[in-house]
């Protein structure tokens, strides 16, 4: 994985990442409020909505229809320079999280990914039985405003087999072990956010 240089909005000195580490090892997921300038959120949330039209529904697969997913994707690649800064960020994570846990991370792939009202993602793991190479899930949430009514929460078990709900807040970032059982909840307003996973080449979490 190559160093990258951060934009001054995408500062990981702004995180307390002692803490994440330490949340990460406890208890397999970590969450950071407020990690982006509002300027950057909006200029991202704007190059979400200026392509949905290009979203495709994420429950189908060759044709295929999967029942437990609703939502609508669009893969993150070169032509969108405005998201290709938050895998930068995911980038210098990955760093910390090797340095730390010795991941062997190597890559990050990402999407963003459109809730509408009426849309879930059932129960799962992003990486089941260490069958691939997801070691580390992200989810940022980049919407201009969110209510707790509004559903859409991300639902998951930690380490400790304790469930937890994680309100999908604007400018926050959701971090766990790819092979946590999570899901998220039937969404009753329109969600955005980018899911990227963090992926080695084989190595298994030993966290």
């Amino acid at each position: 994985m190559q160093a990258t240089t951060l934009p001054p909005a995408l500062n990981l000195q702004s995180w307390n990442l002692d803490q994440v580490l330490d949340d990460l090892n406890e208890f397999g997921f970590a969450l950071i409020d407020d990690i982006y300038s509002l300027d950057y959120v909006q200029t991202l949330a704007n190059e979400c909505t200026s392509h949905l039209a290009e979203f495709r529904a994420a429950g189908i697969q060759n044709g295929v229809v999967s029942h437990i997913r609703s939502d609508h994707i669009l893969w993150i690649d070169g032509q969108l320079p405005i998201a290709q800064q938050h895998l930068q960020t995911l980038e210098h994570l990955s760093q910390a999280l090797n340095q730390a846990f010795y991941l062997g991370i190597k890559e990050v792939e990402a999407h963003f990914a459109c809730y509408n009202a009426g849309e879930f993602y059932a129960l799962h793991r992003d990486n089941p039985q260490q069958k691939n190479d997801r070691m580390i899930s992200t989810v940022f949430y980049l919407h201009e405003s969110w209510q707790e009514d509004w559903g859409g929460q991300l639902r998951l078990q930690d380490k400790l087999g304790q469930w937890h709900i994680i309100q999908p807040q604007p400018n926050r970032l959701a971090i766990f072990q790819s092979d946590v059982l999570h899901e998220v909840l039937l969404s009753k307003q329109q969600r955005l956010s980018i899911t990227a996973w963090l992926r080695s080449g084989g190595s298994i979490w030993n966290g």
